[in-house]
């Protein structure tokens, strides 16, 4: 007789107050944190490691080049700017969104002031992997917590209501955006940004459903 897995705690959208009336914020609010310092963690080893970053940090490295701001300030910057666009898509923020535009630019300038670029290929390598491999566990944590969407996932999920598109044909599209608005910036495209749009999913994908806390009262959500 086989004894079948416990089947995964839903996603549920919910309004800003509804997401913090949904209980166990004593384990939704460290995930969410630590998912997001994490996350700021992830973009710094991949700019250490200095072989290409992912599509958004394309678009922000370039826009260091022209703006006296570090890479963290433009994650700031350009998520305030992200949110701006949700107003005609009638998009609603939670603690989750904003707390996503602050800290995980915080946390990659913390990062990137303690961590130095290898000068060995394989270390290079290595770290870029680590950096995709985290930047995957924590978008996992962060969206688990289920406290609110962030800058850039809710400009995606926006558009696609809005349009009727599908959700791949959106981020695609998106993506390759700031990916060509970055690159005549001048920001850093390479093989890691290639790495992160190949795996960056599946990696989610497999540990959302580990990290996903069961609210309370979801169903009636």
């Amino acid at each position: 007789m086989s004894i079948s897995p416990p089947a995964a705690a839903p996603l549920v959208d919910l309004g800003p107050v509804a997401q913090l009336r949904a209980g166990r914020l004593a384990v939704r609010l460290p995930l969410l944190y630590v998912g997001l310092v994490v996350y700021g963690a992830s973009l710094a080893m991949m700019a250490r490691a200095d072989l290409g970053l992912a599509p958004w940090d394309v678009l922000h490295s370039g826009l260091i080049n022209h703006v006296p701001m570090t890479l963290g300030q433009a994650v700031v910057v350009m998520s305030f700017v992200v949110l701006v666009l949700w107003i005609p898509l009638r998009e609603m923020p939670g603690l989750g969104t904003i707390s996503n535009a602050l800290v995980v630019g915080f946390a990659c300038d913390a990062t990137l002031s303690l961590l130095d670029r290898p000068d060995a290929l394989a270390l290079r390598i290595v770290l870029m992997l680590a950096g995709v491999g985290t930047c995957g566990l924590a978008t996992a944590l962060y969206i688990g917590a289920q406290l609110g969407r962030g800058p850039r996932d809710g400009l995606m999920t926006g558009l696609v209501r809005r349009t009727g598109l599908s959700i791949r044909l959106v981020r695609t599209g998106l993506e390759v955006s700031v990916v060509l608005i970055g690159l005549l910036l001048g920001g850093a495209l390479g093989i890691g940004t290639v790495v992160f749009a190949l795996t960056i999913g599946p990696i989610t994908q497999v540990l959302l459903p580990l990290f996903t806390v069961d609210l309370d009262r979801p169903r009636a959500a």
